[in-house]
């Protein structure tokens, strides 16, 4: 029974979409590595829990069929602060993210990194001849 929860989790991650703007950081990889994880003797794993198993495996199968996304749609594309789908994905890229954390360090601690890296000859440490 467990090469059978195995090969359905296999074909849940084969199915689940990869987000490259986020790279490893979307759900996807997360979910094949948390898979990887869970099962690392293959199909010879053997599930502590095996009803917990199941229903991981539905909550993430009918996620990735966007039930819920159908049962309770929603009347604009857009969260209440009126930051459109486009806008969200494009903040949240890994590039957007990395540029934001540059911008949060400040003019001050960004030039004193850029200068601050001395050649290794003009190292304080090391002893005068």
């Amino acid at each position: 029974m467990s090469a059978t929860r195995y090969r359905r989790f296999l074909k849940l991650c084969e199915e689940w979409p990869r987000d490259e703007s986020k790279k490893g950081r979307d759900l996807g990889t997360v979910l094949r590595q948390r898979v990887a994880h869970a099962f690392r003797e293959g199909e010879n794993t053997q599930i502590s829990d095996p009803e917990k198993c199941d229903q991981m495996y539905e909550s993430l199968a009918r996620i990735n069929t966007n039930v819920y996304r159908e049962r309770f749609p929603r009347i604009r594309d857009t969260s209440f602060t009126g930051v459109t789908l486009e806008e969200c994905k494009m903040l949240l890229a890994t590039g957007s993210m990395q540029q934001m954390d540059e911008e949060k360090k400040g003019l001050w601690k960004t030039l004193m990194e850029r200068f601050s890296s001395k050649a290794p000859e003009d190292s304080p440490d090391k002893p005068e001849k």
